[in-house]
């Protein structure tokens, strides 16, 4: 059992929140009324993911995406507001870290997607405090075979620019939405870029910068980092932990 503040303290050192200029407040977001025992972790802090933790008897839910972002309306009201009041109403606390955990490099998203699609030589690249990461894929394969391996790793069909031909080899990636570093990727010399997202431009730059580019789902792609956190503070403060997974496509 800890209190949340003594939790998200120790988070804030782990994650160096305080080195990254995030467009999401990282940390406590939300402080319930009771120290910690039980702990979910979830991607994003939806309605669902709310009512699952809950019905497990959750004191505090740690996610990659929470509810306040830059540029939106602050006020409690609408779909926050009634998503607060099903927080508040449990005493539970809601904890969220967005770029440091996208960036950690042993806890974090793209640490834990480079594990778990089996790339090798694994290590971040300079951009964004290690938003991107470079790798080699254990053998070299056609386009069409590695979004075949993709897609079976994540349990998700994997949109694929084959912009390069021929057999691939040096990868690079960056976890949800990270389809505008894609020149930054080129420029590392790689044959293949994947991230969650795809927009209409990345095709034709894909193509013209002579590189794959592979959409894995935002959600699919930033699944493991928050997995790896919880369990690590269940670990390391004798915590109950579950991850919960709420589908989303996107």
């Amino acid at each position: 059992m800890i209190e949340a503040r003594v939790l998200v303290a120790y988070c804030d050192e782990l994650l160096s929140t305080a080195s990254f200029a995030d467009y999401a407040p990282n940390g406590l977001q939300v402080e319930g009324d009771r120290p910690i025992q039980r702990l979910v972790s979830g991607v994003t802090a939806s309605a669902a993911l709310l009512e699952a933790a809950l019905a497990l008897e959750a004191d505090a839910i740690v996610v990659h995406h929470g509810w306040f972002w830059n540029h939106e309306n602050p006020c409690l009201i609408g779909i926050k507001g009634r998503r607060a009041r099903t927080l508040l109403k449990a005493g539970a606390s809601l904890i969220a870290y967005h770029l440091p955990l996208d960036a950690h490099p042993l806890l974090g998203n793209n640490a834990m997607l480079g594990q778990r699609l089996g790339f090798c030589d694994r290590e971040p690249t300079t951009l964004g405090k290690g938003l991107a990461w470079v790798g080699r894929l254990a053998l070299p394969v056609l386009p069409a075979t590695l979004a075949e391996q993709v897609s079976q790793q994540l349990g998700r069909a994997v949109t694929l620019v084959d912009g390069k031909h021929g057999m691939l080899e040096r990868i690079a990636w960056c976890s949800g939405g990270g389809q505008n570093h894609l020149e930054q990727a080129a420029a590392l010399g790689v044959d293949a870029f994947l991230s969650g997202e795809i927009s209409e431009q990345t095709t034709h730059l894909a193509r013209e910068y002579g590189i794959c580019y592979l959409a894995a789902g935002h959600h699919a792609t930033e699944r493991y980092g928050i997995q790896a956190l919880g369990a690590h503070l269940a670990e390391q403060f004798g915590l109950w932990h579950q991850f919960i997974e709420i589908d989303n496509p996107a």
